[in-house]
């Protein structure tokens, strides 16, 4: 059952995760800077207040944020890993041996990497943050981080996997695919949230 604790504890984590206060992610949602206030979650008659969900959906457009990922930080056994710092890397870090295992590991592990460039404008620009999940599950239409032969560290969109091959759409303007062979790919983690 859904309660109002969850819903408001996890858009105060998804603030908190883009570095922002409940006021600055509602106006970096083109809400009233009060929508999520904490003083706005009771009514004045003692009733709770749940937030609309249009408000929900432009503070996850926003950020970037998938409904997948909204019901993860609702989540109370994702709370020490969700709560804590997530270390920031550059992509060349990522490569070395120790950030990452063939085999992934678990959120508390998550990593926050830096966009460098313009290759994946509009979806990422120079200098956005995105935090990865080398535990997360992965689907269709997913964006995620692959290492690759070669110490090559790419994102690109999930487009299918099968035992043999990865098949990848770029995330760039041109939207080209791309198919791997799964042996060549050493570890893969989900995109979980993306500053904008």
């Amino acid at each position: 059952m859904l309660t109002h604790t969850q819903i408001w504890t996890a858009l105060d984590r998804l603030a908190a995760l883009g570095g922002l206060s409940p006021s600055g992610l509602a106006k970096k949602s083109g809400l009233d800077p009060t929508t999520f206030n904490k003083s706005k979650r009771i009514t004045p008659d003692g009733r709770t207040r749940w937030p609309s969900t249009e408000s929900l959906a432009k503070a996850l457009a926003a950020t970037g944020t998938s409904i997948d990922t909204f019901v993860q930080l609702m989540e109370a056994s994702r709370t020490s890993a969700l709560a804590k710092t997530i270390p920031l890397i550059g992509f060349g870090q990522a490569t070395k041996e120790g950030y990452f295992t063939t085999s992934g590991a678990d959120d508390e592990h998550a990593y926050g990497l830096e966009i460098s460039g313009r290759s994946m404008e509009p979806t990422y620009g120079d200098g956005t943050l995105i935090i990865v999940s080398p535990s997360a599950s992965i689907r269709r239409g997913d964006r995620v981080v692959l290492k690759v032969s070669g110490n090559k560290l790419v994102i690109k969109e999930l487009k299918r996997r099968t035992t043999k091959t990865i098949e990848l759409r770029s995330i760039g303007p041109r939207h080209e695919e791309d198919v791997l062979a799964a042996h060549d790919v050493l570890w893969i983690a989900r995109i979980l949230w993306a500053s904008q």
